[in-house]
């Protein structure tokens, strides 16, 4: 079925090319489809154009879909164009006359605009669930490998003391910019675009308000054609928000890639947790590490892909947009891939321990030679001059981590205060499951 059918018979390679992907895609937002058609039926109703029977007619149908497609037994038939027309097709088989009475005031413009916005604010929660544990993670690892120095580089070099608790720790602060990131996606598809049509709203006396509370939405999309506008914004911002996690997790992906080699060999895992060679009998490859740093900085362009899909579109609606789905949606079993694996591989992490007794790292020191010197009144150039004036053939006394105090230092890492800013990001990401939004309509 096809729901713009006026009795002309479409070429099928047309029907193919331009819709022929939208019943598999649309597979992940069948349950959303639903929910958004019970939530607009009991609109309808509320606002004069549906009687209490078509109500209670078309909720009973539409409640048995619903069911169906929580049990995985909603397939969405090669005659149908796409969910929405399934969806039509299979309220007028159920329900008759009063199945043809659903569209009345939407277009598919804003409704499956309204299906994403309750697909992407459902799984940004889930995947803020999933950072966040990976965050909870680091920190046990952080806090486990508290006093256990490693030398810590720039520009590839080994420059001052450090420690697996602050090399941990970082990455758990990183996720919760990611989670603020994930919170700022989260608020940017809370919105009610229902009631907007194909882009400039209808003559029918809808009550829009009544969608906006019903599917729980922070406030609904004013100007209709702000609507169309605004495709690729929201999709944009949780795939910035993927990004950011993604850039994390390749980031400790390369750590973890370079620690393992024999050059520096900081840390290993157990043989059931790396690859071998056909050729090198030696060989323990990281190759989860190296997938998760090259997917992760796959997924970091996907930003960029939806900004070119919608550059410079006219006003309204463009066919164009279906497009975003297919760029979208593999974003989402892609990033909670990568954290479950992340998470996963940290549980068999093993940690060397007295790296820093080596003497090539005890040049490292100095600046800490120079510290000591700042602490008896020499003006901090002056120290830095005398200690590399003699630092060839010095063997300069190691820190321990009792010598460093300050907020955030290898001494005193606050975890804490990383996992309690987590906590209220976290607060900031929510989503209503689709079960209590069917409750609540059915109540209404």
């Amino acid at each position: 079925m096809r729901i713009w059918d006026k009795g002309v018979a479409a070429d099928s390679n047309v029907i193919e090319f331009t819709s022929g992907k939208d019943r598999g895609l649309d597979e992940r937002i069948a349950v959303w489809d639903i929910v958004n058609s019970m939530a607009h039926t009991v609109m309808l109703f509320k606002s004069g154009l549906l009687t209490e029977r078509d109500r209670t007619i078309l909720l009973d149908a539409l409640h048995s879909l619903y069911i169906d497609s929580v049990k995985g037994k909603l397939k969405i038939s090669a005659e149908s164009e796409d969910i929405h027309s399934f969806i039509e097709s299979s309220l007028e088989l159920m329900a008759g006359e009063t199945g043809m009475k659903i569209h009345a005031g939407r277009s598919r413009n804003d409704q499956v605009l309204c299906d994403i916005y309750l697909y992407l604010r459902d799984e940004i929660y889930s995947i803020a669930k999933e950072v966040n544990g990976l965050l909870i993670s680091l920190i046990a690892l952080s806090e486990k490998y508290h006093n256990v120095m490693m030398p810590g580089y720039t520009h590839m070099q080994p420059a001052m003391p450090s420690s697996f608790g602050l090399w941990f720790g970082s990455f758990a602060e990183s996720l919760c910019d990611d989670i603020e990131a994930l919170a700022y996606a989260s608020s940017v598809v809370n919105v009610n675009p229902l009631g907007t049509a194909a882009g400039y709203g209808t003559t029918l006396p809808i009550k829009r308000e009544v969608t906006t509370e019903l599917l729980q939405f922070d406030r609904l999309i004013i100007n209709p054609a702000y609507t169309q506008l605004r495709r690729g914004r929201a999709e944009k911002a949780f795939a910035d928000a993927a990004g950011s996690v993604a850039f994390t997790l390749s980031r400790l992906a390369g750590d973890i890639c370079l620690f393992m080699t024999k050059e520096f060999s900081f840390i290993s895992f157990s043989d059931d947790l790396t690859t071998g060679s056909s050729i090198m009998p030696q060989k323990k490859n990281p190759d989860v590490f190296e997938i998760v740093r090259a997917r992760g900085n796959v997924l970091r362009s996907v930003p960029n892909t939806l900004s070119l899909l919608v550059t410079n579109l006219p006003s309204g609606y463009n066919r164009d947009y279906q497009i975003i789905k297919e760029v979208l949606f593999p974003v989402v079993g892609e990033i909670k891939s990568l954290l479950s694996i992340t998470k996963y591989m940290l549980h068999g992490i093993k940690i060397r321990e007295g790296i820093l007794d080596e003497k090539k790292y005890n040049s490292i020191f100095s600046a800490e030679a120079a510290n000591r010197m700042v602490m008896r009144g020499i003006p901090f150039r002056e120290a830095y001059r005398t200690v590399a004036s003699g630092i060839e053939g010095t063997l300069f006394d190691k820190t321990t981590p009792d010598d460093y105090t300050h907020v955030g230092s290898i001494g005193n890492t606050c975890t804490s205060e990383i996992v309690s800013r987590a906590e209220a990001l976290m607060k900031r990401v929510v989503s209503p499951s689709h079960k209590k939004l069917v409750a609540n309509i059915i109540a209404y």
